[in-house]
């Protein structure tokens, strides 16, 4: 039985999708690299983040380039993350979850120190049981956190839901045994999310009712 939600921030409850392609662009003009469209973008985008780039432009890059690249992606971010406001609908889905019994958590691959700030300012962090943003290097794929994240709640997959607008999302909960909502509000085309066979839904009220079956709530 489900009694607890993981929930992913940059583009699930965060809606934060126009401030990362921006901060993208202003990353490959930094280093030189061909302009990309929003629709090159989201048809390409992937985790790890060297797969992401090998779609965008068939180069590969370096580990020391990665992590430069990196550090430059969250910089540029973070200038622009001003703009981005949470999802509709995010605080309300957030307290009525409470309100029904239920525990919830955030796992973010954005950076732990600059996440708990933010997260505070939209002022939803009393919701959560734990609060985890990315430790170390980032680019990676998701599944080791979410791992580590559900050991520190005590939980197993199967007791949790994940909400993530991500495949990486998809392929994290289904390699811990977690159901999981594909919310279509981040990188990807809806199409993409939904050939994972996952529920895919526009609005975050949905995750609840609608097209995701209610007894996975329950």
């Amino acid at each position: 039985m489900v009694g607890h939600i993981v929930w992913d921030w940059n583009g699930t409850l965060l809606d934060d999708g126009d401030v990362v392609y921006r901060a993208s662009c202003e990353l490959f003009q930094a280093r030189g690299l061909p302009p990309v469209t929003l629709s090159q973008y989201r048809a390409a985008y992937t985790r790890p983040i060297s797969e992401f780039y090998r779609r965008l432009w068939g180069m590969s890059f370096s580990d020391t380039e990665l992590e430069a690249m990196n550090d430059g992606f969250h910089e540029a971010y973070q200038r622009a993350l001003r703009d981005a406001p949470l999802a509709t609908g995010a605080a309300e889905v957030l307290s009525g979850w409470r309100a029904l019994g239920g525990t919830q958590s955030l796992l973010s691959m954005f950076r732990h120190d600059r996440l708990l700030p933010l997260v505070s300012s939209h002022g939803i962090a009393s919701e959560f049981v734990r609060i985890d943003g990315l430790l170390g290097a980032g680019g990676g794929q998701k599944q080791v956190h979410l791992e580590k994240h559900l050991a520190a709640l005590g939980l197993t997959g199967p007791e949790v839901l994940l909400v993530g607008d991500s495949l990486d999302d998809a392929a994290a909960a289904t390699a811990v045994g977690a159901a999981c909502v594909l919310y279509n509000g981040g990188a990807h085309e809806r199409s993409a999310l939904e050939a994972t066979g996952l529920p895919v839904v526009d609005h975050l009220a949905d995750c609840s009712v609608g097209p995701v079956p209610r007894d996975i709530f329950l």
